[in-house]
């Protein structure tokens, strides 16, 4: 998942970057709210910690208000020093999603941003279609071509996962983060493991192919018939 940090304590932004990434997320990190806006203007993040104390004219609330006011609906993370019940009120009433006091345990951060991505997407109940096929997540079951396909729960979890982003890349740091949480290290090849076995149910045979690789990023589901 993409991650932009704002922060201007160069080693807290640092710590941040090197630990999430460490952690399979992408991380960005800029120091005030000007540059976060101009970020903003280029790229989509999934998850924004955003300090509540930054330098020149706009704070963390400020820019919270500004991202909010624009449409923006990355999750946001804010940390301050401030602990009272006063401050965190007023952190959220400005669009913050949760509010972590400083010093704060970097275990209970990554929980918090976990808890917070699986709230990314309002999930619609009942099956989900997608070309020619559709996908049951209460039974698990996919239907295509008049076959019925049973899926595990963690095989299930994952082609879930794809159908809702309905053709659009989904890294494999956000599948760790989604699906398996902090329980295996990124470098192993269990999410390429999972994608076969996905593959083998799902695309077996003459059937047209719909879960496709993306070279160094992570994987999509392409419609029927789309090009390579």
């Amino acid at each position: 998942m993409n991650v932009l940090v704002v922060e201007d304590e160069e080693r807290i932004a640092q710590f941040l970057r090197k630990g999430l990434t460490e952690k399979g997320y992408t991380v960005e990190t800029v120091k005030d709210a000007d540059s976060a806006m101009a970020r903003f203007e280029m790229e989509t993040f999934d998850l924004v910690i955003l300090d509540l104390l930054l330098p020149g004219s706009r704070d963390g609330l400020d820019l919270c208000r500004a991202l909010r006011a624009r449409g923006v609906r990355s999750k946001i993370l804010m940390l301050t020093a401030r602990d009272t019940v006063e401050n965190k009120i007023e952190g959220l009433d400005a669009g913050a999603d949760d509010y972590l006091v400083k010093p704060f345990s970097f275990r209970e951060l990554v929980a918090r941003l976990r808890a917070l991505a699986r709230r990314t997407e309002v999930e619609e109940p009942g099956p989900i279609a997608f070309g020619d096929l559709t996908y049951d997540p209460e039974s698990r079951e996919v239907s295509r071509e008049g076959e019925r396909i049973r899926l595990t729960a963690r095989e299930g979890a994952l082609f879930e996962l794809l159908l809702r982003r309905r053709g659009k890349v989904v890294s494999r740091s956000e599948i760790q983060a989604r699906i398996w949480e902090d329980s295996f290290d990124l470098s192993t090849n269990i999410i390429d493991v999972y994608i076969n076995a996905l593959r083998k149910k799902i695309d077996s045979g003459e059937r047209d192919k719909v879960i496709q690789t993306v070279r160094g990023v992570g994987y999509r589901l392409r419609p029927v018939g789309a090009e390579e």
